[in-house]
């Protein structure tokens, strides 16, 4: 089994592109509290696409492609992880 080692620099690294990704939940999260203050029932289900205006359509939408996004880099993580640990590379 071979042994790597960690760095000070990769830790940051990743702890940076955590804090970033989970600044940007936050930013879309805010964007997002809008449609709670403006919904109105007369325009269909509470989140519901038909109830949303254009704004509101274009947060949600941008956190489903940063929830894809994610998900795509937890595979790619996850493959990394596998391959190290399965072939020693």
């Amino acid at each position: 089994m071979i042994k790597t080692k960690i760095h000070f620099v990769d830790i940051i690294y990743w702890l940076a592109i955590i804090g970033a990704d989970i600044f940007v939940y936050i930013i879309l999260g805010f964007l997002q509290m809008d449609y709670d203050d403006t919904y109105d029932s007369s325009k269909g289900e509470y989140w519901s696409l038909a109830s949303m205006n254009t704004t509101q359509l274009m947060f949600y939408c941008a956190l489903q492609l940063w929830n894809i996004i994610n998900v795509i880099g937890l595979i790619f993580i996850g493959r990394k992880i596998y391959k190290r640990i399965k072939y020693g590379t």
